[in-house]
């Protein structure tokens, strides 16, 4: 797959492999990482042969949110009247969140160490995630004096808009116990090797699955926080009746009759 500066892109048969590779910072986000990001996934969108993506950080952590010294280095402002470069610089993260939150695999996030900023926007965006005992969240950017201003609306749907307010106005860290709580990750592993076999589990169980029909599920369970009811009871009802009549439905069904794996699992 593509070369990149700072992620690695890898794959594994069916499993997109995606890991935050700068551990001497904490795998902290410059802008160009998150060109990389938004890179990345929009290759991954466009490839019907990947079914799944696991994202992750080297180094024991998973993402410091931004750069501070990146940061910090910044160009003069321009002169008044006319648009500051750096606004569209920063809003690009936002797009790249949108690409993983829109991703149609099915996309699992392993969380080890700090999670903050846009760490926890990433993991915000993604449908599984593995949590170690370490792993630690939160928007402490406040302190610094400035705001985590694209992982925003990620945060809110994840956790809801009260835990939300609280993190964002006290900049306090949560813990993995926490985190869980709030509906953060699904699985909780004290070891290295409780996330390896975490991981395999939940890759088994996405592999069972019929790719378009995760990519319909995901696209309708994210409309909900934008469109009206009926609408995405419109939407489905049409959905469903679109996956019946491809064979892939039948095949799934037969397979479950006779107690046999459809053709598309992979064990």
């Amino acid at each position: 797959m593509a070369d990149y500066a700072n992620i690695t892109l890898a794959r594994d048969g069916a499993v997109a492999r995606l890991t935050l590779n700068r551990p001497e910072r904490r795998n902290a986000l410059t802008h160009a990482m998150m060109l990389e990001l938004e890179d990345a996934f929009s290759r991954l969108r466009d490839d019907p042969s990947c079914r799944v993506l696991v994202l992750r950080g080297a180094g024991g952590h998973f993402c410091a949110g931004g750069d501070l010294d990146a940061m910090a280095a910044m160009p003069p402002a321009p002169a008044e009247g006319q648009a500051d470069p750096l606004v569209a610089a920063y809003r690009q993260f936002g797009d790249a969140l949108l690409a993983l939150d829109g991703l149609p695999q099915a996309t699992v996030a392993v969380v080890e160490g700090s999670a903050v900023g846009g760490g926890f926007g990433m993991a915000c965006c993604s449908d599984v995630v593995i949590l170690h005992q370490s792993a630690r969240f939160g928007m402490p950017e406040p302190k610094v004096g400035f705001i985590p201003s694209q992982i925003i609306p990620f945060v809110v749907r994840r956790v809801g808009e009260g835990p939300a307010r609280d993190l964002a106005v006290t900049g306090r860290i949560v813990d993995a116990v926490e985190a869980r709580r709030l509906g953060l990750g699904s699985h909780l592993c004290t070891e290295a090797a409780d996330i390896e076999r975490t991981l395999k589990a939940v890759l088994d169980d996405v592999l069972r699955q019929e790719p378009r029909a995760v990519a319909t599920v995901k696209r309708l369970v994210l409309s909900c926080a934008t469109a009206d009811d009926r609408a995405v009871l419109d939407d489905a009802a049409a959905s469903l009746v679109g996956l019946l009549r491809r064979p892939q439905a039948k095949e799934g069904i037969e397979a479950f009759k006779g107690k046999r794996a459809p053709p598309w699992a992979k064990g």
